[in-house]
């Protein structure tokens, strides 16, 4: 018996039986699930008594550090065949799992936000190229500007989560001009919001966001337009907007408002560009993140089956999510999009955790959503990042 702990409802938690009989079908184990909302919580809990379950889903790499730090993870090196899993996940799952000497979690399928949709029927009527580079992304704006056509759509307002695609804006640029190992410490806080490279990200961002010539209807549309009706500003006629930056998500609300689009056809992506060449191109999103607590070998089983292409293609075929072990068959993705979704995932050198999320609920989603919008609605940058700052000392 194997016991496991998460957060998964609904179809996920359909999907994860399916996993969980395949492992129970292939070995005689069974596992015994405990669905909670509160999971770091109850984890918490279950630990300081001394019980914790064998195997669960945990928020992120912040939250694997804290339990490594107070001893409560299985090192996977040990009780896992560690070359194998090396062989068939790429190096940001291994690096993402890592900490200090020993591999403490696997990421067993993810979503990627770094990624411009555009419609390639546009691009090729007016005589626009996909951009490689930041440099080359600036020249495509100013000749998206020459041509009478506005670069960006962009929307900030999500009712009481406004500003939260301002921060994926600028996590994707702050990993795209700092080294991963920089994000880390201004997710965890161990440099100051007024630092020169997080107050560079917000500029990067800043100078599209607040430039009407740059993004459609200026400022004021940004912050009141919803971040889902945004990217319909690509499909009027004429369009609105040439480009939308956003997560793999959108697919869905692009098709809500415009049903006759198909996806991958009329509407495409292409990764967010490097900035820093020296930096690379990383992505950025969010994922499914397990780790083993009790050092038995019927959980070390169900580890090594969860990390495996077998598992994995159970787990992301219903749900639009991505698998991360390399050996997956890209058949069981639903279309072409998504084929290509999975193989920039699996290229990238680098993978980070969405920071807002990562952070504290009062700087993450409070004080730097917040500070977004004060920033694109004209208030000094200084002193939105100063604000930000006092509310993050006051809180780590």
């Amino acid at each position: 018996m194997v016991t496991m702990m998460g957060v998964w409802g609904g179809q996920e938690l359909e999907s994860f039986e399916a996993v969980m009989a395949a492992f129970t079908e292939k070995t005689g184990i069974k596992v015994q699930f405990e669905g909670t909302r509160d999971l770091p919580t109850l984890l918490q809990t279950r630990l300081a008594a001394g019980n914790p379950p064998d195997v669960a889903a945990i928020p992120g790499p912040g939250a694997m550090k804290e339990y490594v730090e107070q001893g409560a993870l299985v090192n996977l090196n040990e009780s896992l065949d560690a070359e194998l899993i090396r062989a068939e996940m790429g190096p940001a799952w291994i690096e993402l799992g890592s900490y200090e000497d020993g591999l403490y979690a696997i990421m067993i399928a993810a979503d990627i936000k770094s990624l411009v949709w555009y419609r390639p029927d546009q691009f090729q009527a007016k005589g626009y190229e996909v951009p490689e580079t930041w440099e080359e992304m600036e020249e495509l704006m100013d000749q998206m500007v020459a041509n009478g056509d506005t670069p960006w759509a962009m929307g900030l307002e999500s009712g009481a989560a406004s500003g939260w695609p301002a921060t994926d804006w600028i996590e994707d640029i702050m990993l795209r001009i700092g080294s991963p190992e920089l994000y880390d410490q201004w997710v965890a806080h161990e440099i100051p919001w007024t630092h020169p490279t997080v107050r560079e990200a917000f500029e990067i961002f800043g100078k599209i966001a607040t430039n009407s010539d740059y993004v459609y209807g200026g400022p004021v549309a940004v912050l009141s337009t919803d971040f889902g009706d945004s990217v319909n500003d690509l499909f009027t006629d004429p369009p609105r907007a040439m480009m939308h930056r956003q997560a793999s998500f959108v697919t869905g609300f692009i098709q809500d408002a415009n049903p006759d689009v198909k996806i991958g056809e009329d509407v495409t992506f292409f990764p967010f560009p490097p900035i820093k060449p020296e930096f690379g191109n990383p992505m950025l999103g969010a994922g499914d993140m397990v780790a083993q607590f009790s050092d038995t070998p019927e959980a070390a089983a169900f580890m090594e089956f969860l990390a495996s292409a077998e598992a994995q293609e159970i787990w992301v075929r219903d749900l639009g999510k991505l698998g991360t072990n390399s050996k997956i068959d890209p058949a069981i993705y639903p279309d072409d999009l998504t084929r290509e979704m999975a193989q920039v995932l699996n290229d990238a050198e680098v993978f980070r955790f969405d920071g807002s999320d990562s952070m504290p609920a009062a700087v993450g989603s409070g004080a730097f959503w917040e500070g977004t919008l004060m920033y694109v609605g004209g208030e000094d940058l200084d002193s939105v990042l100063e604000y930000i700052e006092s509310v993050a000392q006051d809180t780590y």
